[in-house]
């Protein structure tokens, strides 16, 4: 028969799961397999196998080195054994004394997975009640039973967590705490922003009294609506035309939002995670206390405590203030703090803020328009003076024509327009040729045949 290409597991590798109940050979008593055979047989079948006589050998050939711990739990542990490089010993001393300088804090957080389970803890009981030698185990089953050991692993293991991981989380923490309360604070006292607020409150009041009648106050989101209103001709929104009213009107206005701090930062801050993470650090401090208490000898934890105390007070006084001021800031402009978390309730003042400075420009660039057209209809250039040399030229040239003709109808009386074109080629033959002062006296006012060169007298000027 050809092999079949599966992945099997290994005889103690079944307890406690399905294959541990399954009987596979009453179905081959059950089944005739020589039609199988017959149609998945090689070119070289051989007689066939006795399953029963391979499973026993299966059977006789299996380990009997005991293990302590699932085997793929053991592949992971030698993993991260190699990875830590240290030896059992070395490890164990660490957790114990709290060193982190012997062992990196990578390398702690990888072990917290394989503290000893309930299961694992009694099988290592067991093993060590029936006094059975360390050499039958693995390496990993050795470190299990020495990591057991320790006591109170799990707790040791998280107050070296929690101290190799304050100083970053406090440093985390502080400015995202300073940014809620400036900015909290900041849009709460800013006299400028709650007059410009009134502004927008009475132009709405104004454009909605008629059909839907007087507010008392308007939602923080209404702000966006002041780019959507366009006034009739489409060319401004009503943010423009308050813009323009404030700098004529009430100018102290302007730069409100000099008086608006870290709108920005505060508007990506999670206060909920951060007072989350504010709790972890206040159960973490709590912990090293008891710890130390236990063990008042650990100048790790002594020195710990005695410099960090004074850091976690005032991260709880930060973050106390920082929930209270901004509270008390979202009420303050009709919001509920429940529903409107930073991330929300931050951005809208800054979409105003850049919303206004850019009306702001707009405003300013279409006055200096306005005022440069007002100029040139006060000062209109003069119609005497030519536009550019070639209409200067031109203008010449006009002018002769004109006063060619004027002098053709005085002095020379018999010469008409008629049937021979001869005006149109006296025209032709000016516009063609440059003006020459004729050296002869006056021409003979006889009709000229077509084509013959008109000499102007000199007493013609330009």
């Amino acid at each position: 028969m050809p092999i079949f290409n599966w992945v099997a597991l290994k005889p103690n590798q079944i307890n406690g799961t399905v294959f541990n109940d399954l009987n596979d050979e009453r179905v081959l008593q059950e089944l005739d397999m020589n039609d199988f055979e017959e149609q998945f047989k090689t070119k070289a079948q051989g007689p066939s196998l006795n399953i029963s006589t391979l499973k026993v050998k299966a059977v006789q050939k299996a380990p009997s080195k005991v293990t302590l711990i699932e085997s793929n739990r053991a592949k992971n542990l030698a993993i991260t054994l190699r990875k830590g490089g240290l030896s059992i010993d070395s490890i164990c001393q660490a957790i114990q004394t709290y060193d982190l300088q012997g062992m990196s804090l990578d390398f702690l957080e990888l072990l917290h997975r394989f503290v000893p389970t309930e299961y694992e803890l009694t099988l290592i009981r067991k093993y060590e009640k029936d006094q059975r030698p360390l050499e039958e185990l693995s390496d990993e089953d050795i470190f299990m039973i020495k990591f057991s050991k320790i006591p109170r692993l799990a707790e040791r293991m998280n107050i070296m967590t929690f101290l190799g991981n304050f100083s970053d989380t406090a440093q985390l923490l502080m400015p995202q705490l300073n940014a809620i309360i400036a900015a909290s604070i900041s849009i709460k006292s800013s006299t400028k922003l709650r007059n410009i607020l009134e502004i927008v409150l009475a132009f709405g009041n104004y454009m909605n009294s008629s059909k839907r009648g007087a507010a008392y106050g308007f939602r923080l989101q209404s702000l966006d609506a002041l780019l959507e209103m366009k006034s009739t001709d489409r060319k401004q929104t009503l943010l423009h035309y308050i813009v323009r009213v404030i700098n004529e009107k009430y100018p102290e206005l302007t730069g409100f939002h000099t008086e608006l701090h870290f709108l920005d930062k505060a508007g990506t801050v999670s206060l909920d995670s951060v007072l989350q993470d504010m709790r972890a650090l206040q159960q973490g401090m709590e912990l090293t206390r008891k710890e130390f208490m236990r063990q008042d000898d650990s100048q790790v934890l002594k020195d710990f405590l005695k410099a960090n105390t004074e850091v976690m007070e005032k991260l709880q006084t930060d973050g106390k203030t920082a929930q209270e001021a901004y509270e008390s800031a979202v009420e303050y402009f009709g919001e509920n703090p429940k529903t409107n978390p930073p991330t929300m309730f931050f951005p809208v003042f800054g979409r105003f803020v850049k919303a206004y400075k850019k009306a702001e420009q707009d405003v300013e660039l279409w006055r200096k328009e306005e005022a440069a057209a007002k100029e040139v209809e006060s000062n209109p250039p003069s119609k005497q003076e030519p536009k550019s040399p070639v209409h200067k030229v031109k203008r010449q040239q006009m002018d002769m024509i004109a006063e060619l003709k004027k002098k053709q109808m005085v002095k020379e009386p018999l010469i008409y327009e008629g049937g021979d074109g001869a005006i149109e080629d006296i025209i032709s033959e000016l516009r063609n040729q440059p003006y020459r002062r004729g050296d002869t006296g006056r021409c003979s006012s006889k009709k000229r045949p077509v084509g013959q060169t008109l000499q102007v007298t000199s007493d013609i000027s330009l």
